[in-house]
């Protein structure tokens, strides 16, 4: 049986990701909630990323996904680290996703939106945005097989003879970390095999002013490092697919202490 085969079979999606091959490098337990759509829950980094991207790359499409509010005055009265993650938060937000014309889109917070441009701006004043984006095809689709692997995801911006991927980051100095705690080694590598392309850089920018930005190159050790993670990925995967009965695994753990 192919893989896309057992993968259908299996979990219900007949082709891996940049995110799920990430998700089975630890728990396969969470790798399977992820292939069937049951882990939705999107962090506020992950949710500012997605804009920054869109406003980035494709601004007209911005109304079609996105409508905006002014939260400033719930989150300010909710406090804390996570407002927008409390119960509180969603269920206003619920109540100002009922009306049609907000149905099936995503909540801009107007803060977001103005800090997002605020980035882009200064991005494209430092000069980066033209070396590495301007003339670029943006937001590229792909679904291929890959030595027999289904593979299926997007790119930030492909260009004749580099890939290039946005990365908003809590600071440039700690992003060689990020690298290899986030798996962004695998995503190099798989973009790089995908489309044959061998040079591949990050565009990295920190979230807080004044916006510092980053011109960052994978070297041939993280693009290895990648191709470890990503055959080590594939192995966890053909192992836990092909467990007789693996679908009847109890869901709880058992050890002696």
């Amino acid at each position: 049986m192919s893989m896309r085969s057992l993968l259908e079979e299996r979990v219900g999606k007949p082709h891996l990701s940049y995110s799920s091959l990430k998700y089975a490098l630890g728990d396969m337990r969470l790798w399977e909630l992820y292939m069937r759509g049951k882990l939705k829950k999107e962090s506020e980094a992950l949710s500012f990323g997605s804009l920054y991207d869109l406003l980035l790359f494709e601004p007209h499409k911005f109304n079609d996904f996105y409508y905006t509010l002014d939260d400033s005055s719930i989150v300010a009265s909710i406090g804390g680290r996570s407002p927008r993650s409390t119960k509180r938060y969603k269920e206003w937000v619920a109540e100002a996703a009922q009306t049609a014309e907000n149905a099936d889109k995503k909540l801009a917070p107007q803060a977001d939106v103005k800090k997002a441009n605020e980035m882009i701006d200064r991005l494209k004043e430092s000069g980066l945005y033209d070396k590495r984006f301007a003339g670029g095809q943006y937001q590229v689709e792909f679904n291929v097989d890959l030595d027999g692997i289904p593979l299926k995801g997007f790119l930030d911006c492909l260009q004749d003879d580099c890939i290039i991927d946005s990365k908003s980051s809590r600071g440039i100095d700690k992003f060689r970390y990020d690298v290899k705690s986030w798996s962004y080694d695998i995503q190099a590598y798989v973009y790089t095999k995908v489309f044959g392309i061998k040079d591949f850089y990050w565009v990295v920018q920190e979230k807080a002013y004044p916006f510092y930005c980053a011109d960052v190159k994978c070297s041939d050790e993280t693009l290895f490092s990648g191709e470890m993670k990503f055959h080590q990925a594939l192995e966890n995967i053909k192992a836990y697919l092909t467990i007789e009965g693996h679908e009847k695994q109890p869901d709880y753990a058992e050890f002696i202490v």
